[in-house]
């Protein structure tokens, strides 16, 4: 047999510091029960580290599944506590529809680029 049938699809996560309060963490793959815990050990080392405003760019996501949206509103909530805020980036159909159908679409601030998240902190 040829090509990666059989292999789990790329998942990836990279992140940077804006500056002293922002922080951008990007996924790139499927976000689900077998990724999630790679986004949250990141993100919550952030948050743990004093960021406030958290960019999740999920523009290379091409499935959220229900751990990994869990997963961004376990950050959200983290994040509120502390006065912070979080901005998600995405334009997938496939990934803005389960903020849709879970009525998350209103919880989290969306934005189409990561140009637009990060302007929304002010």
């Amino acid at each position: 047999m040829s090509g990666d049938f059989g292999l789990p699809p790329t998942f990836e996560v990279s992140e940077h510091s804006v500056d002293a309060d922002t922080h951008v963490i990007a996924i790139r793959g499927e976000f689900d029960l077998g990724t999630a815990s790679s986004f949250s050990e990141p993100l919550l080392a952030a948050i743990d580290a004093g960021k406030t405003k958290v960019v999740a760019d999920l523009t290379e996501v091409v499935f959220i599944g229900s751990n990994g949206l869990a997963t961004l509103l376990e950050g959200l909530r983290r994040l509120v506590r502390r006065g912070g805020r979080m901005a998600v980036v995405t334009a997938n159909p496939t990934v803005l529809r389960m903020f849709e159908i879970t009525h998350t679409d209103s919880t989290f601030a969306i934005f189409s680029d990561r140009e637009g998240a990060l302007a929304s902190f002010g």
